[in-house]
């Protein structure tokens, strides 16, 4: 069996979305960087950053990054259909994401880790021109990758998944939707399907793009 380690509200989503493709047996155990408890101090023993998602496979490897997750998974599940359509395409946005959404995502959350504690006025500006760089590098994406998120069978692919999942933070789908909205009606295609849809909820009960 597989075990997840993640909470709700976090990039564990994606991966219990593509769990379910890959149609095996699996559990979640509730853990953050931010949370404490059993399941956090067990996730620390094993990923030391306290990283979520973190995915221990049946022979007990312990895989971490949601690209490198994804991508493990559609390699050992290949009907799952989550790495099909243009491959080199996926794997180049599953690492774009990682790269230039994702990181920008951790210095908005976390300015502290960049710059002095104290100095709330530098976080602040820190906070600003990463927000812009992140809505900026959206729509890169969508001008780039707007044609790669479906697998053939029209499932969203490895790539759909993230790119649903992480567009989620820090205003990006609004950004999208003013700026790139072919793109952003996509990404609700994603939203919709019928795996993806009932995981989102779970997770974002109250969530909405204006």
């Amino acid at each position: 069996m597989y075990t997840l380690y993640g909470t709700d509200e976090s990039g564990s989503c994606m991966i219990e979305i593509a769990l379910q493709r890959c149609a095996v047996p699996w559990h979640r155990v509730d853990a953050s960087s931010w949370q404490d408890g059993e399941g956090s101090d067990a996730l620390a023993r094993i990923n030391p950053l306290k990283q979520i998602p973190t995915l221990v496979t049946p022979d007990g490897q312990v895989i971490t990054e949601s690209a490198a997750i994804l991508i493990h998974l559609g390699l050992e599940f290949p009907s799952s259909d989550l790495l099909n359509g243009n491959r080199a395409q996926i794997l180049r946005g599953l690492v774009y994401i990682a790269a230039n959404c994702y990181s920008a995502i951790g210095i908005i959350d976390y300015p502290q880790r960049w710059l002095d504690s104290g100095n709330e006025t530098l976080q602040a500006q820190l906070v600003t021109g990463t927000r812009r760089y992140l809505h900026q590098a959206w729509v890169i994406f969508a001008d780039q990758f707007a044609g790669q998120l479906l697998a053939p069978s029209g499932q969203p692919n490895a790539l759909g998944i993230m790119a649903a999942a992480v567009s989620r933070w820090d205003e990006a789908r609004e950004a999208l939707s003013a700026l790139a909205p072919g793109f952003a009606q996509t990404l609700a295609q994603v939203d919709a399907d019928p795996i993806v849809a009932p995981v989102f909820a779970r997770h974002w009960p109250q969530w909405n793009v204006s």
